[in-house]
């Protein structure tokens, strides 16, 4: 019960469509109700078994003051008419309740339609929301195409489950009330006669679902994995083609889809178990009924009359529909719980870069940049120990070193991509964790290694994170990154599309645009992680001369994987195991024939 309310939660926006919801299916009941009532004189008036009723008591409130007055009237209208206007009367009476009855049942699904739909919306919203506040490391240990699968099939799940809970805790028990009472008051020996074969019926039905969860979690998994494959060749289709990788990538594929088939259809066996099974039971209780009810009228037993249980079969008839609903809907509501357990475990992940409630503003970098003591670790084995640098303003300090040595974890502790585990780094003698993220990243200005562009226009890339960024200053941009010369000579220019991932672009081009990007935010902080290293020789020069103009007057930190791109660094540190074994200038570091000299002649050598 305590899941099921996590999912309530969602209901909060839509407390007024829920009552309304409720409230029409109810008058639909009462009307269903009435409908059936008016059948038993008209089913009394065919056979000629109903009795004239001549007088009435005075009219109160209830069903069978009600039922007593609309016999009156019809049996008016038998004597002064005759039998045949009455039966057209009592029918017409049954029509316009029907309408009443499905008109209501509409309204109640038309004040669903917002839930249907807004549900998602929210859910949506709130796992995309969260997922901008996650760290990078969260992203590290999760598969994108699982994050993705709970953005999608997830959410649909948790919607078809609330709208089920709204049936099997709401609309259906109070049908089930309502028209079990009125067969208690029709007769309460039958009625109890069905009470005790309902909730063996329903135990079976309940039996058959205790596995429906687990069995759909495993499914929403796999389905994650599939999303997450799928992503991986789109993405990789290159490379798989290039290496003839095609079957591979086909048996890996299959494997899990066939896997996740089987789990489906296992599923998907049980669940469609639950509508047979209750409709046999359903039917299996009606016969019984008609049984057990048949010998209690021709006994005179019951004390009701023939037509009057055709009435209570009827009504007992329209008890099987929200009863096989319930089963339906619990199916469902299970089925969906494991949607949302997914769904919960990325809305619960910890946000571990989170800012101080009395943060400050940063609106301007002044003097040094310090890192003190500073070590890093992801898991256990550190990967930062002990880094103690300053970084004036204006200087550019460049880090080197074999790969996985640190020096990217390094540049990223600066915007709090990742918090350091233990030290500290101070941007003019404030604590970077004391300041607002947003006013601490709006400092700096970050061009990659692989550019991360978005598929749009040159325009909205150069300007992304800017609202309604003047055209001229995107130009200026532009044309500081030597980019603004192959823009102008696409078909629409500045407002041409370059693709997923700017894949209509090359690599120097996408670079170039990403540096563009970086100019128009003018930070005075620059950070270049070897945003050189991925391109050819002339594209490198091109970017390298759209980098110098970037780091004119600025503070820049610069991974560097070509040492001839940092010879003018005011500072290079030789990143070693997580440590700095190395400082200084380009030329001092060469007479020290150490770490920096071992990496300078290999490629050299090369």
């Amino acid at each position: 019960m305590n899941k099921i309310k996590t999912l309530f939660v969602y209901l909060k926006p839509f407390k007024k469509n829920v009552f309304f919801n409720i409230f029409f299916n109810l008058l639909s009941v009462i009307f269903s109700l009435f409908s059936v009532a008016t059948a038993i004189p008209l089913l009394g008036i065919i056979f000629n078994t109903q009795e004239l009723v001549t007088h009435v008591d005075k009219f109160h409130l209830s069903t069978e003051s009600i039922m007593q007055y609309f016999q009156f009237y019809l049996s008016k209208i038998i004597i002064e008419h005759g039998p045949g206007t009455a039966l057209l009367f009592v029918g017409s009476v049954s029509v316009v309740m029907t309408f009443f009855k499905v008109l209501f049942l509409y309204l109640g699904n038309y004040n669903m339609a917002p839930i249907r739909n807004g549900i998602p919306q929210i859910i949506r919203n709130q796992l995309f929301d969260k997922v901008l506040r996650l760290p990078l490391s969260y992203f590290s240990n999760e598969k994108k195409g699982d994050i993705m699968s709970r953005m999608t099939s997830d959410v649909q799940e948790v919607e078809v489950s609330l709208v089920s809970s709204i049936q099997m805790l709401f609309r259906d028990p109070i049908t089930i009330i309502i028209y079990l009472g009125t067969l208690f008051w029709m007769s309460y020996q039958l009625t109890l006669f069905v009470l005790i074969l309902l909730p063996v019926s329903g135990l079976i039905i309940g039996r058959i679902g205790k596995s429906l969860k687990n069995t759909s979690l495993k499914g929403q998994k796999r389905m994650g994995v599939l999303i997450s494959i799928m992503d991986e060749t789109l993405a990789g289709i290159r490379v798989i083609k290039a290496f003839n990788a095609e079957k591979k990538v086909q048996r890996r594929f299959h494997s899990i889809n066939s896997f996740y088939t089987r789990i489906m259809t296992k599923m998907f066996r049980r669940r469609f178990l639950a509508s047979p099974l209750s409709e046999f039971l359903g039917t299996v209780v009606m016969m019984s009924i008609l049984i057990y009810g048949g010998n209690l009228v021709l006994s005179s037993e019951g004390n009701m009359t023939s037509q009057e249980f055709m009435g209570y079969l009827i009504m007992f008839y329209l008890i099987i529909a929200p009863s096989k609903s319930f089963s339906t809907a619990y199916y469902n509501v299970q089925k969906g719980l494991a949607s949302a357990e997914r769904i919960n475990q990325i809305l619960s992940a910890e946000e571990k870069i989170t800012e101080k409630p009395d943060a400050q503003e940063k609106p301007d970098f002044i003097d040094k940049i310090e890192y003190k003591n500073v070590s890093f670790k992801y898991d256990k084995d550190k990967v930062l120990d002990n880094i103690n640098l300053t970084i004036k303003k204006g200087q550019m300090i460049a880090f080197v070193g074999q790969s996985g040595s640190g020096k990217t974890t390094l540049v990223d502790l600066l915007p709090r991509f990742y918090d350091c585990t233990e030290g500290d780094i101070l941007i003019d003698n404030t604590n970077i964790k004391d300041l607002k993220i947003k006013s601490l990243r709006q400092l700096m200005g970050n061009v990659n290694q692989i550019p991360i562009l978005f598929n749009d226009s040159f325009y909205n890339n150069i300007a992304f994170g800017y609202e309604n960024a003047p055209e001229k200053d995107v130009i200026n941009a532009a044309k500081v990154a030597n980019a603004h010369d192959f823009i102008i000579t696409t078909k629409n220019g500045y407002y041409t599309n370059i693709g997923d991932g700017g894949n209509k672009l090359s690599g120097g081009q996408r670079q170039r645009i990403s540096i563009a990007r970086a100019v128009l935010k003018n930070p005075p902080i620059l950070i270049l992680d070897e945003a050189t290293s991925a391109l050819d020789t002339e594209s490198e020069q091109l970017v390298q001369k759209a980098l110098n103009k970037l780091m004119t007057n600025r503070t820049s930190l610069v991974v560097a994987h070509r040492l001839s791109t940092i010879k003018n660094a005011d500072l290079i540190c030789v990143i070693h195991d997580g440590k700095i074994v190395e400082q200084g200038k380009h030329d001092e570091l060469l007479q020290k024939n150490g770490y920096f000299k071992k990496l300078y002649d290999l490629q050299m050598f090369k």
